[in-house]
């Protein structure tokens, strides 16, 4: 009873096991792992992968960024399930090679030299010709214009008759297998470089990634990998003169060190750029000095043009700044002062702000950034208006021609120019909470006008807002700068507003003159944010600028004579502040501006960089005078063995698919017969796709047929009998390619 029994299960579980292998042998399951791997692609080539973690919370919030890192999205190509999807699909298509490839093969080597005269006269494409030679002479013929026509060939006696059996292009079948095994071989190439070495060590050897900064030199070797490393894909950052022997993985909570077999010196960093300002080529010199006998090979790495030493491939990622030394003067943007201090620093140091300098209170300048060269759009991008401000109107050629052609191309008019130096940097409090600035060196001329423009933003995700600093007339910043610190004096804006009253109204009325000095008094402390009535009347509101004019007009004046009051201190704000320009020159010195167009357009634009500068949010901005660039490459160094499979396997998928669509198999049979008058021969031809092509060609071959036995070709007489099954006369296996596919 038992051995019955334990029959019984072997038999249960073999049965399972067929069931298993033909699953995953299936053509359904491997299409189905192949939609999901689509999507999971798709996924990672929409979602940026690997970015830090708080990156992503900010894009997405904390919730749905828990659940993505959870479902390891922003790791999508080392995710585990991905790597799961992967290796199934190398399973499920390796057996579906093994099972059909064998029975392709065999059908491919087969000359189906075991069909019968019934067989040839079912088929739909078939002639008979009545040839006055003998059997033999006529079979020769026959073999010769088969070999003619590209077709190899067989010849069989069997029952009294000849068969010539020939084919042609049965090699289409090697192109499936081909095709099968290319994905399977393209898999593990992409297996090979992924993560998993490196997870296999984290996992066997307790390697982990390192989430604290640290000197790499002092990073022990819990969190570095050795040279050996059979993949990796890492970053590392040379500036000019210095070297490095060590990559940086980055992980999802950390990075791991890479050391590697050489070290990189990079010599020089070169730019070359086209005449409108934008790079054109990046490259590095470098020198690769292997540890293990010191050589040292020179090399230069462009972008797409990567250098490769012992098994790693140095590629030119971007550059960044490499410590570039700054020269600043510090002007303080609160207090009724215009004294300046020099700053200076080093990009990626820090550094104290003077304490002279009023509204510091202890920050510190944090130097984050430097750019040489930075290429802007100086047109508004409309493209709808010259400069004239006269609308511009485009043929529909020239507008078709805008839009077609390459994808970089663009409708909107651009007008690109170098605008100079930048530096960015940061100005932290002792609280921890940092602003970002990004300051540019040169004025910019910007609708007509020259400006100085201070960026400056509260997180790194938010775009830089650009307070607009009008330039004197020589080309720099203390004319505004001594507006600003007069504005901030209650004394000199007293006298400004004096002095406007005086200009506006006639001596012989007094009164008229008092009011009008009191109202101006009271638009210059509203500007300047010096009327305490604005904080009570809109709290929370920065103080100062045309917001506090506005807060004042809201709250005081009737909604129907809001307008027109909003008008009156304006024209009265930019007469008080044309004084309050005077009065400042006059105490630096300086003779009295004359009332020019340029210099009325320049305190304007004043009184707009003033309003502006309330939400600035620093005590001191920092004018950029000179500096000494150090440029610093960032390379990306990868070692990856799976790159050599992967082409291999490309290039089986490339033999596989020209194999399977540009290869048609073909079949042609003779079957000879004698007869009183000579031979009698009956031609069938079959292909595995049935195409206008092959009919052509069929009616080619009959004819061609028809010449060499000087007979006129004739369809064959309908069977007498069915071929019986031992004739070996499967007609639809004939007719088709034989052998499962899938």
């Amino acid at each position: 009873m038992s051995v019955s029994t334990s029959g019984f299960e072997l038999k249960s579980d073999r049965r399972v096991l067929t069931h298993v292998i033909e699953l995953l042998s299936s053509m359904r399951f491997a299409i189905a792992l192949l939609v999901v791997l689509a999507i999971a692609s798709i996924v990672g080539t929409v979602l940026t992968q690997d970015d830090p973690y708080p990156n992503y919370v900010n894009q997405f919030g904390p919730f749905w960024a828990d659940i993505f890192r959870a479902a390891g999205l922003f790791t999508v190509y080392s995710a585990w399930w991905f790597m799961l999807i992967l290796g199934f699909l190398i399973v499920s298509i390796s057996l579906c090679v093994i099972r059909n490839a064998p029975k392709m093969i065999a059908d491919m080597k087969s000359w189906k030299d075991k069909v019968r005269e019934g067989s040839l006269r079912a088929f739909h494409h078939k002639a008979e010709y009545a040839a006055g030679a003998a059997r033999a002479d006529t079979a020769q013929r026959l073999s010769a214009l088969a070999g003619k026509l590209g077709y190899r060939y067989v010849v069989r006696e069997t029952e009294g008759a000849t068969l010539v059996a020939a084919k042609r292009g049965a090699l289409s079948k090697i192109g499936y297998i081909f095709a099968h095994l290319a994905i399977v071989v393209i898999c593990i190439g992409g297996l090979m470089d992924s993560n998993l070495p490196i997870k296999f060590q984290m996992w066997l050897f307790g390697k982990s990634p390192i989430s604290t900064s640290a000197v790499i030199n002092d990073i022990s070797g819990a969190h570095r990998l050795s040279p050996s490393n059979p993949t990796f894909r890492g970053y590392a950052w040379v500036p000019e003169g210095q070297h490095v022997s060590t990559a940086i993985l980055n992980q999802p909570n950390g990075s791991l060190i890479q050391d590697l077999p050489f070290s990189i010196e990079l010599q020089k960093f070169i730019v070359d750029y086209y005449s409108t300002g934008m790079p054109k080529l990046f490259a590095s010199d470098i020198v690769v000095v292997d540890h293990q006998t010191g050589k040292r090979i020179p090399a230069r790495v462009e972008v797409n043009k990567p250098f490769e030493y012992d098994g790693v491939s140095i590629y030119q990622s971007s550059f960044q700044d490499g410590g570039s030394q700054m020269s600043m003067t510090a002007w303080p943007m609160t207090g009724d002062t215009t004294k300046t201090v020099p700053v200076s620093g080093t990009i990626g140091s820090a550094a104290p702000l003077a304490a002279s300098m009023p509204g510091v209170n202890g920050q510190t300048v944090e130097f984050a950034d430097f750019r040489a060269i930075n290429v802007e759009n100086i047109t508004n991008g409309s493209g709808q208006t010259d400069a004239r401000g006269v609308v511009v109107h485009h043929s529909v050629e020239q507008m078709l021609d805008a839009r077609l052609g390459s994808g970089a191309k663009s409708s909107k008019q651009m007008d690109l120019q170098n605008v100079g130096p930048s530096v960015q940097y940061k100005i932290r409090g002792t609280d921890g909470q940092a602003r970002e600035f990004n300051n540019y060196m040169l004025p910019i001329e910007v609708e007509g006008a020259r400006y100085f423009l201070a960026g400056m933003r509260t997180t790194p995700n938010d775009p830089f807002r650009y307070l607009r600093i009008p330039a004197d007339e020589q080309g720099g910043l203390t004319q505004w700068m001594r507006l600003r610190a007069a504005l901030a004096d209650p004394g000199l804006r007293a006298q400004a507003a004096h002095r406007f009253a005086e200009r506006s109204v006639a001596d012989a009325n007094p009164e008229l003159r008092t009011h009008l000095e009191e109202s101006a008094a009271r638009v210059l402390n509203l500007f300047a944010g010096a009327d305490d009535s604005v904080t009570k009347m809109a709290p929370g509101m920065a103080p100062g600028g045309f917001q506090s004019i506005a807060a004042f007009i809201d709250h005081s004046v009737p909604k129907g004579e809001q307008e027109k009051a909003a008008s009156l201190l304006l024209r009265m704000l930019e007469g008080s502040t044309w004084d309050l320009w005077q009065l400042a020159r006059e105490r630096a010195g300086e003779p009295d501006a004359k009332a020019t167009p340029s210099a009325s357009r320049f305190v304007q634009n004043s009184i707009n960089a003033l309003s502006d500068s309330f939400l600035y949010g620093s005590p001191v901005y920092l004018q950029l005078d000179s500096f000494k660039q150090v440029q610093a490459s960032v390379f990306q160094l990868t070692r990856a063995p799976g790159t050599k499979v992967v082409y291999l396997g490309s290039l089986l998928l490339v033999a596989g698919i020209f194999s399977m669509f540009y290869v048609r198999e073909r079949r042609l049979w003779f079957w000879l017969k004698d007869a009183a008058t000579g031979t009698t021969v009956v031609m069938a031809m079959s292909t595995a796709r049935k195409t206008l092509d092959f009919d052509k060609e069929f009616a080619t071959v009959r004819d061609a047929v028809g010449a060499v036995l000087g007979a006129a070709p004739h369809d064959a007489p309908p069977s007498i009998h069915h071929p019986r099954a031992q004739d070996g006369a499967q007609l639809p296996a004939l007719e088709s390619s034989s052998g499962s596919q899938d």
